[in-house]
């Protein structure tokens, strides 16, 4: 991925648009019960730098779900526009809000131990139950 390569998304109404800058082309899929239960399934994100751009700010809501992290959402249309970490520097955009062809490579799958039996995600990603993310990257 070449340096500073920017990408554009938006939300499914359009109301709100934003350019990332991806760190790589790795995805990560969190099967943890809160990103499931907001998305109906795993949330399959990129990692972004922070100086995400943003237009339509007034249509974001953002919902702290976590004394560490909080979740971004379009008022209109209800598309999920983001996961943050408070503090630490984490931004993860979901991968269908990106105009983008690829190639993307899903390198994680993280809180393995709360997925389902209901569904499988093909490919060879790293697999990591819960506490070893948090033993791997520290407690939030």
């Amino acid at each position: 991925m070449p340096d500073n390569e920017t990408i554009n998304g938006r939300c499914l109404c359009g109301a709100v648009t934003m350019r990332v800058r991806p760190h790589s082309r790795h995805l990560d899929a969190c099967h943890c019960t809160m990103c499931r239960r907001w998305g109906g399934g795993p949330l399959i994100v990129a990692h972004c730098a922070e100086d995400m751009e943003l237009s339509g700010g007034e249509h974001v809501t953002t919902y702290v779900s976590s004394d560490w992290a909080e979740r971004a959402f379009c008022s209109r249309c209800g598309t999920h526009l983001y996961y943050r970490l408070r503090e630490g520097g984490l931004l993860a955009v979901p991968i269908g809000l990106l105009e983008t062809d690829g190639p993307w490579r899903l390198a994680h799958e993280i809180f393995i131990d709360e997925k389902p039996d209901y569904y499988e995600l093909a490919g060879d990603a790293e697999r990591l139950t819960g506490a070893e993310v948090l033993a791997r990257y520290g407690s939030p």
